[in-house]
């Protein structure tokens, strides 16, 4: 699934009713997106749901991850509406994804083990979902659990983007998996990786995450167990020492400056090279060029010039983005993650709309989507 959203149909009353409730204190619930690149007038494009588990530590769904891969262009967003009618602009916090990691037994084609981890590029102040730690704590048939996140609704005055919560009962439980039916709401398209919440004593604990269901979001949804997860998956995870500090090159200066891995690029940008020749940092959907003074327009940056989000948020966050002079040369096809060509440090050049042809394809790809997938 990309997000939970819940409905139900109360057939004493002859008509249908979109089940969810808004879930305002559901503070750990996150938003997968992808990572926006222009300052001015790009709204987020969701991709999935996902569960806080430490202060820098998110979980979600392997297959959220499939548009632009592990190492792609992914944020979180923690607020209850990120795509707000009418308002002009969500009003959450936005962080930026540095690393993911997706569950080394993954299969896209049964679900199974269908989790990755995200590790963000800086600790929130959110307190996170309690993990199982206990036998009483793992889902059983007959269970009410709650389930929380920002996908479809199956109304169309009510569009995914709000977090949202609704009830579901577990039906039946497999060793790394557990179904649910709608007991009344259920879980739709954008609600993958969210959390299914179980009730242990006086505290709810992450039992499960969304990942797939019937197309029609009616009568089940499959879940991960969080509980199989957690020995050789999470904990090692979050037990990881921090990376070693590597220093950056400086934005104003990525013209100029070469790299040889992603790690000497700042805030995330990525390392590509052409050819051979010495690789440059570049953001997603932007070719060579450098983060100037700061900005909040195109108008701003002058001839030739974009106001381009170096960063998720912040005062510094938007930076006038002016290419590198002289015109780069057509790039090669870009072959997708996994087909052959796996030559590792830095990539083949993408092209300048890589990304708005990739979230193109996602929005035609939440079109049709399969009825596996949530």
């Amino acid at each position: 699934m990309d997000a939970p959203l819940v409905f139900t149909e109360v057939r004493a009353q002859e008509r249908r009713v979109v089940g969810g409730a808004d879930a305002p204190d559901d503070l750990a619930a996150v938003a997968l997106i992808a990572r926006r690149t222009r300052c001015g007038g790009e709204p987020p494009v969701l991709l999935c749901s996902g569960a806080l588990i430490a202060p820098d530590v998110v979980l979600t769904a392997a297959h959220c991850l499939a548009i632009f891969g592990p190492e792609g262009p992914h944020e979180v967003y923690l607020g209850q509406v990120l795509l707000p009618e009418p308002e002009p602009s969500p009003r959450g916090r936005f962080i930026r994804v540095s690393r993911a990691v997706i569950h080394p037994d993954y299969d896209a084609a049964t679900h199974a083990y269908d989790a990755a981890l995200l590790r963000l590029a800086a600790p929130v102040d959110v307190a996170p979902f309690s993990l199982p730690d206990s036998t009483s704590a793992v889902p059983v048939a007959g269970a009410s659990a709650r389930v929380v996140g920002y996908g479809d609704t199956k109304d169309a005055r009510a569009p995914s983007g709000r977090r949202m919560q609704g009830t579901l009962t577990v039906t039946q439980v497999e060793p790394a998996a557990f179904r649910a039916g709608p007991s009344p709401s259920m879980s739709c398209v954008g609600d993958s990786g969210g959390p299914v919440l179980l009730r242990d004593g006086a505290r709810e604990v992450l039992v499960g995450l969304t990942v797939s269901g019937d197309v029609a979001c009616r009568d089940e949804a499959r879940n991960v167990r969080v509980d199989a997860l957690l020995d050789g998956f999470i904990r090692p995870f979050l037990d990881e020492a921090p990376a070693p500090v590597v220093p950056t090159l400086s934005p104003e200066d990525l013209c100029a400056a070469t790299c040889s891995r992603d790690a000497e690029c700042p805030s995330g940008l990525t390392c590509v090279s052409v050819d051979g020749a010495p690789g440059h940092c570049l953001l997603p959907a932007l070719q060579e060029g450098s983060f100037g003074a700061t900005c909040t327009e195109d108008s701003t940056c002058g001839t030739g010039g974009l106001c381009a989000r170096l960063e998720s948020e912040g005062d510094a966050a938007c930076r006038c983005f002016t290419p590198c002079a002289g015109p780069l040369p057509d790039p090669e096809p870009v072959d997708p993650p996994g087909s052959g060509d796996d030559s590792g440090g830095c990539a083949s050049v993408p092209g300048p709309s890589l990304l708005a042809l990739l979230v193109l394809a996602l929005r035609a790809a939440r079109g049709t989507r399969p009825s596996s997938r949530r």
